[in-house]
């Protein structure tokens, strides 16, 4: 799962978990326990495991399997275990909870890290400390990111429902030999291969009346209650919030695919630009002739003197019609998105010079195809979003590939300038 600012939600963590936990019993090993068991060690010992660990760590990280990738910003294994670390060193209240688990767990059954089994309670309470620890780091870097609150335990249900949605994408997947759960997910029965399987693409494609049926038939078809219809109250209100579930799926969808984007984007671009110019080339090389900036059409003769006609300043461009309307947009579009434009802002002037479809393009690109900053008249009203990158390009009068030249290039000049 990817959301903005976090770095502990994705493939790496479980790697990240083990090597946590291994090289803490190491260090509980080289150190007696029993020295936790009093609070007024609390501090000193806090100082002397992360010293222990820190050693432990930079030695594992020559480890291939630790020097792999933790999350998809480049962070390995080892980097974000060193990077919690540093955070259990500087939020203390987490450690003192962990050493005051094992104060309650020994009172109960005394020394329990020596007997059969202890080795894996005492990795546990590790696991649930780091675990608690990255929730709080990462709600922590959300808020940052996104100026909107958000609590560790917001954050625990984003990955709820995130693996909701896998489980529920695994069994679309094989809705033939799953054909009684698929069914009773979607709501109806189900002969033939449901569209649904089609149409799910990512988080923000799962919808929330989906989520609920999973967790509720979950009992009849797998080992227990579903998540949101356990006797633990975490979830018990989200189960009545379906726009809560479809909001927080769409925020997934859309940050996944907004950032999975934003990596890669231009090795695209370059293969299509490269098609692009194949293919100009090819076509001039076959009608040889002037360029094609160098074309222009022949005025007719009973209208070559009469000058260019005049046309009102808030007329409609008829290409622009046509594209438009080519497109399955409203005929006005074009003009109706420039009227709305807020000219005041820093972004606007930034950009004054680009024309709408590339300024659209950038926000596309940066924010996303839904925004609730976004004026109604920019939207497709067939999707409720931006156009695409197609359906400017044509606006434009553009080819894709010169399109997103532009487009990076404004975001270039954004970056440069500061501008929010």
């Amino acid at each position: 799962m990817r959301l903005p600012g976090t770095r502990y939600q994705e493939h790496g963590w479980e790697h990240v978990r083990k090597l946590l936990g291994r090289c803490s019993l190491q260090a509980f090993a080289r150190d007696a326990l029993t020295q936790l068991l009093d609070p007024a060690q609390d501090e000193a010992q806090l100082a002397l495991y992360t010293d222990l660990m820190a050693d432990m760590l930079r030695a594992e990280a020559r480890a291939s399997r630790f020097a792999a990738s933790g999350n998809s910003y480049g962070e390995s294994v080892a980097d974000l275990a060193s990077s919690l670390l540093v955070e259990l060193r500087a939020r203390p209240a987490d450690w003192i909870a962990f050493c005051a688990a094992l104060r309650t767990e020994h009172a109960r059954s005394g020394a329990f890290w020596r007997e059969a089994g202890g080795e894996a309670l005492l990795r546990k309470k590790v696991n649930d400390m780091y675990a608690v620890l990255r929730d709080k780091v990462d709600a922590d870097n959300y808020q940052a990111a996104c100026g909107r609150p958000c609590s560790p335990n917001r954050m625990y249900t984003y990955r709820m429902l995130d693996t909701a949605y896998g489980e529920i994408e695994r069994v679309f997947a094989r809705w033939s030999e799953l054909r009684a759960q698929a069914g009773a997910i979607l709501g109806r029965e189900i002969e033939a291969m449901p569209i649904e399987v089609r149409q799910m693409k990512s988080a923000a494609h799962c919808k929330a009346e989906w989520i609920i049926r999973w967790s509720e038939t979950l009992e009849r078809f797998g080992d227990g209650p579903g998540p949101l219809h356990t006797r633990s109250k975490r979830f018990a209100s989200l189960k009545n919030s379906p726009d809560k579930i479809a909001a927080m799926l769409a925020e997934i969808g859309d940050y996944e695919e907004l950032s999975a984007n934003r990596d890669q984007a231009w090795l695209h671009d370059a293969g299509d630009a490269l098609a692009w110019l194949d293919d100009l080339q090819r076509v001039l090389e076959q009608n040889p002739g002037p360029g094609p900036d160098q074309i222009l059409d022949a005025p007719d003769d009973d209208c070559a003197d009469a000058g260019p006609t005049p046309v009102a300043e808030d007329a409609d461009d008829p290409r622009e019609v046509q594209a438009a309307t080519a497109l399955s947009l409203p005929p006005r579009f074009m003009q109706l998105a420039r009227a709305a434009q807020d000219g005041s802002s820093r972004t606007a002037h930034l950009l004054r010079e680009e024309s709408l479809p590339v300024r659209l393009a950038v926000y596309l690109k940066v924010l996303g195809g839904a925004d609730d900053s976004y004026p109604s008249e920019w939207l497709d009203p067939a999707t409720g979003e931006l156009p695409t990158m197609a359906q400017l390009a044509a606006l434009d009068d553009l080819s894709l590939p010169t399109l997103r030249k532009r487009r990076d290039a404004a975001i270039a000049k954004l970056s440069g300038a500061g501008a929010p």
